[in-house]
């Protein structure tokens, strides 16, 4: 029997690698002669260099730039083998990683270290820009990166202004005069997991600014900044960044650079499998294992999980998804597809998250065996 593993990570208790690695154990426990392939993956966020990395041909390359605070760092992105085109993770340097929760605040928080990587990445001859853009510490809109890249952004007294948060509601103009000339060459695809728009209640202030350090006070500062910001490009440049599906990701970056550098948004996992040639691994197996911390309705939205069992679903191979917690009313009814809960009903979340891997191994086990039952 031949098994393709290839989980997300759990958020918060398991990376990706650990997720597969007590994968592995328990189908090694249950089928001893089956053929394991392991591939933590990504749904285009957090974890994509990695899966990049192992799976596709490049390299990585270490920047010397900044976090959401602007704080020196040094910070991996992936070159592609042609060195036309590199994969940046947002995460890896305006990610909520880099900060303790004290520090965590929306408003001031900026993208700008991205765009100083998205700048070492144009001096290596990069055309195109892939901007993973999951886990990010910051509300901007984007701003930092076009601020790094030589944008520019006033008030209605001409006053120059910070790329963050705060300073978005004051934003009566963006100047582009100064932008690196090598910016306008670039094709950028922003690999977008959600569908979240940027404002209203399920946009990006409502949705992810909480878990960024936000008051409801903050949040609400931030939506109107959207609101400003969305209507200067309207203005402007002519697009409307309100209601774009995926605007509201990260802090408004795709919706920012959407409007400003004419960027698309496409769904991190198909972008993934795209480059590591996915499908040709899925339609070989017999069984698959996949999961993700927290089975939701954003879950529904293009995350890994649901978009394994869609390439499975055209081969009609079973697959087995593990979530940490599922919330969702109803779940999808699909005949190759099972979505099982690994953490106790009665389990507290703090002691979910520091038994999620005995957790994980229970529930393999358990299914697994059940599984066996099945086919024989």
């Amino acid at each position: 029997m031949k098994v393709l593993i290839i989980p997300d990570s759990f958020k918060g208790s398991l990376k990706a690698t650990e997720v597969a690695l007590e994968m592995e154990k328990a189908v090694s426990e249950v089928f001893p002669n089956a053929l394991s392939t392991l591939m933590p993956f990504s749904d285009g966020g957090e974890g994509a260099l990695t899966v990049l990395e192992n799976h596709a041909d490049g390299k990585i390359i270490n920047c010397t730039t900044t976090d959401s605070l602007k704080r020196n760092l040094i910070a991996p992105f992936f070159l592609f083998e042609n060195s036309k085109s590199a994969w940046i993770e947002l995460s890896q340097t305006a990610g909520l990683v880099q900060l303790n929760p004290e520090e965590r605040n929306p408003l001031k928080t900026s993208t700008w270290g991205t765009g100083v990587m998205i700048r070492r990445a144009m001096d290596l001859g990069c055309k195109t820009i892939f901007l993973g853009i999951g886990g990010s510490a910051t509300h901007d809109l984007g701003t930092g990166i076009i601020s790094a890249l030589g944008g520019k952004f006033y008030d209605v007294n001409n006053t120059s202004l910070e790329p963050n948060g705060a300073q978005l509601k004051e934003i009566d103009r963006i100047d582009l005069s100064g932008l690196d000339s090598r910016v306008k060459e670039i094709k950028w695809v922003i690999a977008c997991d959600v569908k979240n728009s940027l404002t209203g209640p399920y946009g990006a202030a409502n949705t992810y600014a909480k878990q960024k350090g936000a008051t409801p006070e903050v949040i609400l500062a931030l939506e109107k900044g959207s609101k400003q910001f969305a209507k200067v490009i309207k203005e402007q440049f002519d697009k409307n960044i309100l209601d774009i599906p995926g605007g509201g990701a990260a802090g408004g970056v795709s919706a920012g650079l959407f409007g400003v550098f004419d960027a698309t948004l496409q769904n991190g996992f198909e972008l993934l499998s795209q480059q590591t040639k996915i499908t040709e691994q899925i339609k070989e197996m017999d069984l698959v294992l996949t999961g993700e911390g927290h089975f939701d309705e954003q879950s529904t939205y293009g995350k890994l999980a649901l978009q394994v069992a869609k390439l499975t679903k055209q081969y009609k191979i079973k697959t087995l998804v593990f979530a940490g917690k599922t919330s969702l009313s109803s779940l999808p009814k699909l005949p190759h597809l099972e979505i099982h809960q690994t953490t106790p009903p009665s389990m507290s979340l703090e002691k979910a998250m520091k038994n999620a891997a005995q957790n994980l191994r229970s529930k393999l086990l358990e299914t697994l065996n059940t599984y066996k039952k099945q086919i024989h």
